[in-house]
């Protein structure tokens, strides 16, 4: 009789508790920072209008989850909107290969209403340069907003289990802060997923390993996502009469890749054993990345080939497929001092990855000549000396 009533009590008192937590968990709006209202789309939902909503980020926008879940989610609430969604996620991408695709992969396919955009996972997986992100990112709200100052742009950050240390000890992410800093410079709503995250898992809601399990989240960690844009949609729709931030500020950094493109590989120059394959896909059984295989490469495999490339711009850049057997450049701007740069990475050994390389920043506007060499030297871990480059990086602002 008394382990019944010890077993009763338990129960009771379980179940009051677990009531009671559950009331005290924490809400979503308490992680999104409205410095400015998106009014384009909230004066066009409801309409019968065409609503443009385009998704600008890595795997984690890429995959099946918060980005489809947030379409659906709009495509049923605003029923008389006719809505066109461009998934410009693409894996492995952070804020400089976004800053350069960006023309391309979203802003050619016409008027954009709405654009989401996240780099903060893959900015600190690539071991991307504060500097850079800051340039890539406030290149990519300035591009945006000069093709059509009436995009209202959203910007995200995801969660990683290094981002949670950071919090946990006081810090805010690099990759976080920056995002932040722009966001708040611009007058533009800012969800910190990362940050929320983090803090329902110190509130008890639930465990990293059990329920998140990894930067690319599982249906719980995308459900989560996508129930705190989904607040931000539903904010934002309640403050539509709230009035816009007046056009756009004074640039923060005159470097910034506000003007970024991809220059065709057509575009070398003296090509010396290099050779453009019109229809380049892995041969090694490794596989590549979407948009990036099935597509013309400038290539070589052989030591000290060389060519050149003329460009007029304060920027310039490859972007590269980077496999086992990537090898390593010696280039040159105009008259400047040679320099070295190796094309293989931490992931090469896997798979044929995309990878952006910046070789000069900061170049005075104007005409230049880029001059590239493959080095007789490569990675110790790297099977070969092999170039294969899908675009040229250019920015003239």
């Amino acid at each position: 009789m008394k382990l019944t009533s010890f077993l009763c009590l338990t129960l009771l008192f379980t179940s009051l508790f677990s009531k009671s937590f559950a009331q005290n968990k924490l809400q979503s709006s308490s992680f999104i920072t409205f410095n400015g209202y998106s009014h384009t789309v909230a004066e066009k939902f409801g309409k019968n209008e065409a609503v443009t909503v385009a998704f600008l980020g890595g795997s984690i926008t890429n995959m099946e989850g918060w980005r489809g879940l947030v379409s659906n989610y709009l495509a049923k609430t605003y029923l008389q909107t006719k809505f066109r969604f461009i998934n410009a996620g693409i894996p492995s991408l952070g804020s400089l290969p976004h800053a350069f695709r960006l023309q391309r992969d979203v802003l050619d396919s016409g008027k954009i209403d709405l654009l989401f955009v996240e780099s903060a996972v893959n900015d600190h997986a690539n071991k991307t340069a504060e500097q850079t992100q800051r340039r890539a990112l406030e290149g990519i709200i300035r591009h945006t907003l000069n093709k059509n100052p009436k995009t209202d742009i959203v910007m995200m950050a995801f969660a990683d289990e290094d981002k949670n240390d950071d919090f946990n000890k006081g810090k805010i992410p690099t990759e976080v802060k920056v995002h932040s800093d722009l966001a708040e410079y611009y007058h533009l709503p800012f969800i910190n997923l990362a940050l929320e995250v983090d803090k329902r898992i110190a509130n008890g809601e639930f465990t990293w390993p059990a329920d998140f399990k990894n930067l690319h989240p599982s249906a719980f960690g995308q459900q989560l996502y996508f129930n705190t844009i989904k607040t931000y949609l539903e904010e934002n729709q309640k403050n539509a009469n709230k009035k816009a931030s007046a056009g756009l500020p004074k640039i923060i950094d005159k470097f910034a890749y506000t003007k970024g493109q991809y220059l065709s590989i057509n575009s070398a120059e003296n090509l010396n054993t290099f050779s453009i394959n019109k229809n380049w896909k892995p041969t090694d059984g490794l596989e590549g990345r979407p948009d990036f295989v099935n597509i013309p490469v400038l290539e070589s495999n052989t030591r000290n080939s060389t060519f050149d490339l003329l460009f007029k711009g304060n920027t310039v850049g490859i972007a590269i497929l980077s496999g086992p057997d990537a090898g390593a450049l010696h280039y040159r701007i105009d008259d400047g001092e040679e320099k070295m740069i190796d094309l293989y990475t931490q992931w090469s050994s896997s798979l044929h990855l995309p990878w952006y390389l910046l070789l000069g920043d900061q170049l005075a506007n104007g005409p230049h000549k880029l001059s590239v060499r493959i080095s007789d030297q490569h990675n110790s871990k790297s099977t070969g000396y092999a170039c294969r480059i899908a675009y040229f990086l250019v920015n003239s602002n």
